[in-house]
């Protein structure tokens, strides 16, 4: 892993942008902890005072530090994102191996259940999971809702994968050596998936953090729970573009589309890394 990661370093330019970018406003989002206000905090500070040396940022008509606030926004939207996509990764290898390896009934039952999801739309549906539960509506069942819908797309893909490693060399000698289906899947065959599986991360880990942007900024969540998405939403509501309030909205915005930039280029790098073909030539080979 550490070769692979110091290999598109060295020869990916748009994966080293995008690592700088992306660690970069982590560790902006890890420092929310050191935070000198707890973030749910409101009417500690004077309102609406524009970016100084005092406030780097602004702070907000509730009286919030516009800085410290989109800390601990950028790290609950990425742990909400994280949370979607690690669900989903392991919903999305656990069937498309299962379905790739075993096939026949297995193959049709699995797939016709992803069939299914992939037909269902996305957003109504957390909508109506968002009424229903709204007043237990917290971001973990949220997250757990969006996982649920989020993995149907990346399990057929890893079961194309699955499906070419079934009938070779080395899997017939895992076969006659004894070896469990759980344990080809595992030994054999997840080496393979890999490349795949942190390709689709990145991608659904964008998507998770586009949902949750999505439904804060209209209100369909914990508005009250530090996000880029409820900043934004409580903005629009105090009107702050109006106002001239500009700092509210702008920084939070370009936070997220750093984030939004800095995976889409890991997104790419990676999936360039994937093909041996443009691999190679990246590298001069």
């Amino acid at each position: 892993m550490l070769k692979v990661l110091r290999d598109l370093l060295v020869y990916n330019r748009e994966f080293a942008i995008g690592f700088v970018l992306t660690v970069g406003i982590f560790l902006f989002a890890l420092a929310h902890f050191w935070a000198p206000m707890p973030d749910s905090a409101i009417y500690l500070l004077p309102p609406d005072m524009p970016p100084s040396a005092q406030y780097w940022f602004g702070t907000t008509s509730r009286g919030q530090d516009v800085l410290w606030q989109m800390s601990s926004a950028i790290w609950n939207t990425m742990l909400f994102g994280l949370t979607v996509t690690v669900i989903s990764r392991l919903l999305a290898v656990i069937v498309g191996m299962v379905s790739g390896y075993l096939g026949g009934r297995w193959d049709q039952f699995l797939m016709t259940i992803n069939d299914t999801m992939i037909a269902l739309p996305n957003i109504p549906i957390l909508l109506l999971v968002y009424f229903v539960m709204r007043d237990s509506m917290s971001w973990p069942v949220l997250a757990a809702t969006a996982a649920l819908l989020g993995w149907n797309y990346d399990a057929r893909l890893i079961r194309s994968v699955t499906l070419s490693l079934r009938n070779r060399e080395f899997t017939r000698h895992a076969v006659f050596a004894g070896m469990s289906v759980p344990q080809i899947l595992v030994r054999q065959h997840l080496p393979y998936v890999m490349p795949v599986i942190f390709f689709t991360a990145m991608n659904n880990l964008i998507w998770a953090i586009g949902i949750e942007v999505t439904l804060s900024v209209l209100g369909f969540s914990d508005v009250n729970r530090p996000t880029i998405g409820g900043m934004i939403y409580w903005a629009n509501q105090h009107q702050a573009i109006i106002a001239g309030i500009w700092w509210w909205i702008a920084f939070p915005i370009i936070a997220v589309v750093l984030l939004f930039l800095g995976l889409f280029l890991l997104a790419i790098s990676v999936n360039e890394y994937i093909d041996p073909r443009s691999r190679l030539s990246r590298m001069g080979a």
